[in-house]
């Protein structure tokens, strides 16, 4: 499998909590990342992988095509579109800035690879606040989003089922394990479904330009993601074989560029 240059953004939060103990209350913070069993999976697989967390990508996302030219997959996973849109130099001084989920979208388009992890902040969310469905990089995604709090929670589990052969499901044995919530999502007209939970699409890909897309409705991590599901024997063979897909026209074109 060849070694694709992957760029994770998302997977992080600060937990802030308040206790309340008869007269006195206090607080305390914590701050956690999800991004472990992925990356390790990732790199185990062959693959380059950087992070960054939300409160980082804020800033420290790429602010134009030629600083996403050096990947060849990008992978957002729990973080809101309005992290990578809103800056505080727009929001807070109101001056312009670049709309980095259209400079994604464009990316895209040339031959990059990228694909959406489920959870609350991600494609419409929790509330709504994912909010993809209004942005540039809507074009990209092989599916179309709700709008609105789109999360089917499903503490009691269910598994998704696989819908046809793909690169990406390759050696992928067996029934999958369980999940405790996903997106709702629908594919678009020209998109493939290749796995499904009852009626909704689980797993969905395609293309756009020169470029690919994927819609995974679940977590990568914990807490959709189950116990069962991050220590799945399959589970490092999937997300590698999925980043190798989508990075192959990135990989071509950088090819294509060396040799002239």
């Amino acid at each position: 499998m060849p070694s694709r240059k992957i760029l994770l953004a998302g997977e992080s939060w600060v937990t802030y909590k308040v206790e309340a103990k008869g007269f006195s209350s206090y607080a305390t913070s914590t701050y956690g990342e999800g991004q472990a069993e992925i990356v390790a999976a990732l790199k185990t697989a062959g693959h380059e992988v950087t992070f960054i967390p939300n409160h980082l990508a804020v800033n420290d996302f790429p602010w134009n095509v030629e600083a996403l030219a050096p990947y060849d997959v990008v992978m957002l996973s729990d973080i809101s579109a309005d992290t990578l849109q809103i800056h505080p130099d727009c929001f807070d001084h109101c001056l312009r800035t670049p709309d980095r989920l259209r400079v994604i979208r464009d990316w895209v388009k040339l031959g990059g690879g990228l694909v959406m992890v489920g959870g609350y902040l991600s494609f419409s969310g929790l509330e709504g606040k994912g909010h993809y469905q209004a942005t540039p990089l809507a074009d990209a995604l092989p599916v179309e989003m709700l709008g609105y709090d789109d999360r089917i929670e499903t503490p009691e589990g269910v598994t998704p089922v696989v819908g046809g052969t793909h690169a990406i499901l390759n050696g992928v044995l067996g029934d999958w394990p369980h999940f405790l919530g996903y997106n709702r999502l629908k594919a678009k007209a020209d998109a493939q479904v290749l796995m499904s939970v009852e009626n909704d699409p689980f797993l969905i890909v395609g293309n756009f330009g020169r470029g690919r897309a994927a819609a995974f409705a679940s977590d990568c991590s914990a807490h959709w993601g189950s116990p069962e599901f991050l220590a799945w024997e399959h589970y490092g063979r999937f997300w590698g074989q999925l980043v190798d897909w989508l990075g192959v026209s990135s990989t071509a074109e950088k090819s294509a560029d060396q040799q002239t």
